[in-house]
């Protein structure tokens, strides 16, 4: 029995052993090109949930929005401001254009299948621009409101109250000793009634921007339904020299 007992006592030691040298196997820190997978999937996961609930970059293409915004700005447009609330008078937003607005629009992918996919699939990740004409402009009114132009100064109103936009960079002329004068296509517009849960926009460059004044003849008279709008821009993120906040001022409050 001595014996036995000795036996059975020297077996757990060595069992013990075992359970001790695998537990410290495992505590000991894998290799770098064994995690690397793990990682990338990690942060594609994160990336991803980034993209689709909180906000991404996108790139100004066009001088519509000048001096607020400039050709090849980085900008980086969030969503959360608009979980619950619509965009509000003044807000720079970045939105899809309605089918009227699509004109020029052509497609940012490749006619190569295999490659089209991988653009697809990257666009998930934040790291390919989605295939979808999407432009920014500043929000003018809002569902409910009456936009046009102009007053005797060549303001724009909303429900006939002239609106205060230090941001405009440069606008067609305005004559207010030749009342008879005529004036570019978009100079003038309206009134136009904005439908409820719609928005009227405009560029802050205004004789270069093709925004709601451009397609007041089509099925929403310019507005853009606010189910089409991607986010709120806040921040200008590249070039480093205008690296910046984006501001929201709005043009009602005068």
């Amino acid at each position: 029995m001595a014996d036995e007992s000795g036996s059975v006592s020297v077996s757990d030691s060595g069992d013990e052993g075992k359970r001790r040298r695998k537990k410290a196997d495992d505590n000991k820190q894998r290799p770098f090109w064994q995690e690397l997978p793990i990682l990338i999937v990690i942060a594609a996961v994160i990336a991803a949930l980034m993209v689709t609930f909180v906000g991404r970059p996108y790139v100004i293409p066009s001088q519509s929005m000048e001096d607020t915004l400039q050709i090849g700005d980085r900008i980086y447009v969030q969503k959360i401001s608009y979980y619950g609330s619509d965009p509000d008078p003044g807000d720079v937003v970045v939105f899809v254009g309605p089918p009227s607005w699509n004109g020029h629009y052509k497609s940012i992918r490749s006619d190569n299948a295999a490659v089209r996919g991988v653009q697809n699939f990257l666009s998930y990740f934040g790291l390919v621009p989605p295939d979808e004409n999407d432009l920014v402009k500043r929000v003018i009114a809002v569902g409910g409101q009456t936009v046009q132009c102009c007053d005797p100064q060549g303001r724009v109103m909303v429900d006939g109250k002239p609106l205060d936009e230090p941001y405009i960079k440069k606008d067609f002329p305005w004559y207010t000793d030749r009342p008879n004068a005529v004036y570019p296509s978009g100079r003038m517009f309206g009134p136009v009634k904005v439908p409820e849960g719609n928005l009227w926009v405009m560029g802050d460059n205004r004789n270069e921007s093709a925004d709601s004044r451009a397609h007041v003849s089509d099925e929403l008279q310019g507005t853009v339904p606010v189910d089409n709008v991607r986010g709120k821009t806040v921040f200008k993120i590249w070039p480093p020299s205008r690296i910046g906040p984006v501001s929201s001022q709005n043009p009602q409050e005068n």
